[in-house]
């Protein structure tokens, strides 16, 4: 089951949440990624070309800002789950 999208978008008069990153002119000058632990910040428009490093509850996941991410959160390209895969057995 899929959930609605009215479910999932938050209301228009409180805007997009995004966090404020006191690092983004130094990170636009010198092309240096941000650190953050704010997964559910939305990606707006002037984060595109940036470097983020999303925390996924053990490490800093490398994220680089596209176009076509606009409007999602952060959290979404930062995955908090192994893939899960079968062992090889000792004899093979």
């Amino acid at each position: 089951m899929r959930p609605t999208v009215a479910v999932l978008r938050r209301s228009t008069w409180k805007g997009p949440y995004f966090t404020a990153f006191p690092n983004l002119q130094e990170a636009l000058k010198n092309n240096l990624p941000i650190y953050t632990k704010s997964r559910a910040c939305t990606i707006v428009p002037n984060f595109v070309g940036l470097k983020f490093m999303v925390h996924n509850g053990k490490d800093f996941l490398p994220i680089t800002v596209t176009e076509e991410m606009v409007g999602h959160k952060l959290g979404e390209f930062s995955l908090t789950r192994k893939k899960f895969t079968f062992r090889q057995t000792k004899n093979k």
